[in-house]
């Protein structure tokens, strides 16, 4: 993840303005004022050791890490603790589906840290995050799915943090029927396989093969890498993958099918 190196190196300057780009600020103390705007909108210049940003694929990275860890960072804080369980699963989720590296958890805990106390909203980061992935909802759902897994994992997920997923799912363009499937996933303590696929069980084989085929062309692993995202974010894609791929073959099973 280049770009992480050159932020850490103070080259990269404010590539993403607003609300994320004002977390980077305060959590590096770099001084953002509209001569920067200017000057990364190549509408001006600045010395002193800024640079504009370099491609727009380092943008979006910029912006799903950002923001990633700024909402979680509201959310996790909007019933007025941090639990311990919420923060090993935020562990988890750098270490396991995200892979970062020693320094990159650094620079997400810095994140994390500057953005609970910033007063800036959770809906100001979910509608900049809904903005940079509008035509791409795969990555929208993702993150609608770390959001509620983090509120879950102490065991419940708070009426506040609800509120905070309805709202970002609402942000997203994301339907009510996603919402609710999302929302049962983790509500309940055992998954329905048929949840998994979005399917109702009295769904016929022809539709269980046809909602699994068009999941797989979704989040197969290659199909999120083309969005854009680095190499690391699509280690969510692969969870979500495998457990697609585990409720389809559970219910196979079940039912006899070939």
């Amino acid at each position: 993840m280049g770009w992480l190196g050159k932020l850490v190196g103070g080259t990269l300057g404010f590539a993403i303005g607003g609300p994320l780009g004002a977390i980077l600020g305060a959590a590096f103390g770099h001084g953002f004022d509209k001569r920067d705007e200017a000057y990364l909108s190549g509408r001006g210049g600045r010395p002193g050791g800024y640079r504009r940003i370099e491609t727009q694929d380092d943008a979006r990275h910029m912006t799903f890490f950002v923001a990633a860890f700024s909402m979680l960072a509201k959310l996790t804080k909007v019933d007025g603790r941090i639990s311990e369980a919420e923060i090993r699963t935020i562990e988890e989720i750098m270490e396991k589906d995200l892979r970062l590296n020693t320094e990159s958890r650094k620079i997400a805990i810095q994140i994390f840290r500057t953005a609970v106390q910033s007063p800036e909203t959770f809906e100001s980061f979910a509608i900049q995050f809904a903005d940079a992935f509008r035509h791409q909802r795969q990555i929208l759902e993702l993150m609608a799915d770390i959001l509620f897994r983090v509120a879950a994992s102490d065991g419940g997920v708070s009426s506040d943090e609800e509120r905070l997923i309805r709202s970002a799912v609402r942000i997203f363009g994301l339907s009510a029927g996603f919402y609710e499937q999302i929302r049962s996933r983790y509500m309940k303590k055992d998954k329905n396989e048929y949840e998994v696929l979005g399917l109702d069980p009295s769904a016929t084989d022809e539709e269980v093969k046809k909602q699994y085929r068009k999941l797989v062309r979704e989040y197969h692993p290659d199909t999120i890498a083309s969005k854009g995202l680095p190499e690391e974010f699509t280690e969510l894609a692969e969870e979500k993958f495998r457990t697609i791929q585990e409720a389809y073959e559970s219910i196979k099973k079940s039912r006899g099918m070939t």
